[in-house]
């Protein structure tokens, strides 16, 4: 017998809200503005850092790349959410949803890769200035952004394979509009421990050591910034860290609740878990357009500009 050939139904059913399948229709709506902001937004910030030479720096770019992510992210759920909610079609086939899990977790990955190399930045602008530009090359910028998406890419390789091992023969029903590693799990009717395992490895080694780093960087961060006579330099300083730090707690703060909910939730109502998921996927790439946008004041000049280039 091969490696897969295992028990697998021919496609899962996706549920959307667990108990507000009647109320999918009104949902459709506040969902799809949401994309369309997500969608809309990261693309006007990528447009203005590839046409406006002011934002042609190290800042600039990393939050280009955070941008990708969030699209990449919300187009990885779009066909089956708007399906769900929308079209009320909820089977997608098996390997589709192996993809899609593997798409989403890998995206996800990444942004926490790019919120890092962003906190990286920081840390040389303001720990080490005059270093800024010779440390922080396009070179650099780039080898930083491919290692991301090979950390992401390499790490979670093994994620559709170990999960295509598990016979699949209690249901076909997962709880949520897009296929996540966790929910498919508990449909096995085998042992999941090296899959239980994995995904801890993979959350503690990138996510935790990620977190890690970047509350490390803000200590150093706040040290040097400290250590500087004026207040008034102090508070323009930290100003510049301000959009960073709304965009990490918008992403790790729900991906914590995720994790404590899945982990030591589990008599917890299942509507929480399906809601605390929707957030983590759906609400950082809508936020963070909106927080830079709204907190830099650079970025809200760029796309002034560009509007009115399109106007003319």
């Amino acid at each position: 017998m091969g490696l897969f050939n295992v028990t697998h139904p021919a496609s899962f059913f996706l549920t959307g809200i667990p108990g507000l399948e009647s109320s999918h229709a009104w949902l459709a709506g506040p969902l799809c503005v949401m994309y369309a902001v997500a969608l809309g937004g990261n693309a006007v910030i990528l447009q203005a850092v590839r046409v406006e030479p002011s934002l042609h720096e190290p800042m600039y770019y990393f939050l280009s790349m955070l941008s990708f992510s969030d699209v990449a992210m919300s187009m990885a759920t779009l066909p089956t959410v708007l399906r769900t909610f929308c079209l009320n079609a909820h089977n997608i086939p098996f390997d589709a949803c192996l993809i899609q899990m593997f798409l989403i977790h890998s995206f996800s990955m990444m942004e926490s890769g790019i919120l890092l190399a962003m906190s990286f930045d920081r840390y040389v602008a303001i720990c080490d200035p005059l270093r800024y530009a010779t440390v922080l090359t396009s070179e650099v910028i780039v080898g930083m952004g491919l290692a991301v998406a090979a950390r992401s890419f390499i790490t979670l390789f093994p994620l559709p394979f170990l999960f295509k091992r598990l016979p699949i023969c209690r249901s076909n029903v997962l709880s949520h509009s897009y296929c996540l590693h966790p929910d498919m799990m508990k449909l096995a009717c085998a042992d999941i421990t090296i899959n239980s395992i994995y995904g801890l490895f993979v959350l503690v080694s990138t996510f935790g050591m990620d977190m890690v780093f970047i509350f490390l960087s803000y200590v150093l961060i706040l040290h040097s910034v400290m250590a500087i006579a004026s207040q008034e330099e102090r508070l323009k300083a930290l100003n510049t860290c301000v959009s960073h730090i709304l965009a990490v707690l918008v992403f790790y703060v729900p991906m914590i609740g995720v994790s404590t909910v899945h982990r030591f939730g589990k008599h917890v109502p299942r509507y929480v878990h399906v809601l605390m998921s929707n957030i983590y996927l759906f609400v950082p790439p809508v936020l963070n357009p909106l927080i830079y946008s709204a907190k830099t004041k650079e970025i809200r000049r760029a796309i002034v500009r560009m509007f009115h280039r399109m106007k003319t």
